[in-house]
């Protein structure tokens, strides 16, 4: 709204100062600071209409030191972070872009369903809520969406390296001229409509999803349509899982966060992208607007979630935080650093499914389920263990500082 406002002001007007939305640093500043703003100054408000209406979490007994103290803490604060990522993002982003609707349609897909989930367990008191083959069938939606998007837009393109030749003309010693012609490598002026992908630690690292589908156009959407699903769901429930302390997820994100809109920034910005030898992605810098929304979103929404907690986010928070991630590493073509980026939200799923899958396989052999983990999700192990709340908080917190640094070591490291 506003960078197209005060870019018209510009062109027309020769506003002073109006130029200035027309850099990305500038609007990322804004964003992050309005979406600051927004989750500090009306965060209060929206604890008292929470508190007012009795919409607090519903807290079962599972033996965890300070767990009943929490019941009743306002929950359903994702709206907050919603809010706080569009708002900005409506003002300063550049709506026109291809890759910023496409985060605009995640935030708001993933948020709705997550708020359905949270509406049945609170208005309902069904403490299992939405359904899981709702949340599937949402999330499976998404990915299509997603896919299709990024197979068949035209708006969807990067630009190869290509080998120019170039002459070089010299004098010898004998005062002869003599041309030698040499190829050198630069950046095509021609957009290029293609699926590739970055693969982490390999030199010249890029994966075609084509070469899986044979070159055949719709074999190479359905696998990149299932990859996106996969992406998404696992991402998104990886998130949902690790929302289990005050402040964990909110905390862990911001890194993550950080190092998606650096690595948006570096493949949207040609002379950075040619340096590192990276793939360039026109247009995909606008995504850092879009990261500084929601890492200002992510900080002021800790203002009130930090330890002892004011306010929950629900799977409003969770379900779209993780797709969030997602969408956005899909957009960049980084997805396959998410194993490595988001290694936390990764453990906690596995520690989830291993928990599951031994409780059942010793249940059949033995009789009676066993336990590899005192509590799963892994967070809650460590909390059985005695480790108190704000140290597995702060030391998961410094694990995801770490894994978000390597990611971008890897830019360099093939």
């Amino acid at each position: 709204m506003l960078y197209s406002l005060f870019k018209y002001l510009n062109e027309h007007y020769d506003l002073p100062g109006a130029g200035m939305f027309q850099y990305i640093s500038f609007r990322s500043a804004a964003a992050i600071v309005i979406s600051l703003l927004i989750t500090i100054f009306f965060g209060r408000s929206i604890i008292r209409i929470l508190q007012r209406h009795q919409i607090g979490e519903e807290i079962r007994d599972l033996g965890l030191e300070g767990q009943l103290s929490k019941r009743g803490t306002p929950t359903m604060g994702g709206v907050l972070i919603l809010l706080a990522i569009l708002v900005p993002i409506i003002l300063v982003g550049k709506l026109n872009n291809i890759y910023v609707q496409l985060m605009i349609i995640s935030t708001i897909w993933l948020g709705t369903l997550g708020f359905l989930d949270d509406y049945i367990k609170t208005f309902r008191h069904n403490k299992d809520g939405l359904k899981g083959k709702f949340k599937i069938v949402g999330q499976v939606g998404l990915g299509v969406i997603v896919g299709t998007v990024m197979c068949f837009s035209q708006e969807v393109v990067i630009r190869e390296k290509v080998a120019a030749p170039t002459e070089t003309v010299y004098l010898n010693e004998e005062g002869q001229t003599i041309v030698t012609q040499t190829q050198r490598t630069v950046m095509s002026p021609t957009p290029e409509k293609t699926t590739k992908t970055t693969i982490p630690f390999i030199k010249d690292n890029e994966f075609d999803y084509s070469w899986l589908g044979f070159g055949n156009e719709w074999l190479t959407w359905l696998i990149y349509i299932a990859v996106a699903i996969l992406v998404v769901t696992a991402v998104s429930n990886g998130a949902n899982l690790t929302d289990g302390l005050d402040g964990l997820l909110t905390s862990v994100s911001v890194p993550i966060t950080i190092a998606l809109g650096a690595l948006a920034y570096l493949s949207g910005h040609i002379i950075y992208a040619d340096y590192l030898n990276i793939m360039y992605i026109p247009e995909s810098a606008e995504l850092v607007v879009f990261a500084a929304a929601l890492c200002g979103a992510l900080l002021g929404f800790l203002w009130y979630n930090s330890f002892p907690a004011q306010i929950f986010m629900g799977d409003t928070g969770s379900l779209a935080i993780g797709g969030i991630i997602a969408v956005f590493a899909l957009c960049i073509r980084k997805e396959l650093l998410l194993p490595l980026m988001c290694g936390l939200f990764l453990v906690e799923s596995l520690s989830v499914m291993i928990q599951v899958a031994w409780f059942k396989y010793t249940k059949r052999k033995y009789g009676e389920g066993r336990r590899i983990f005192k509590m799963a999700p892994l967070h809650h192990h460590y909390q059985k263990s005695g480790i108190f709340e704000t140290k597995i908080v702060m030391r998961f917190f410094i694990l995801s500082m770490l894994l978000s640094a390597l990611t971008l070591v890897t830019l360099k490291i093939r």
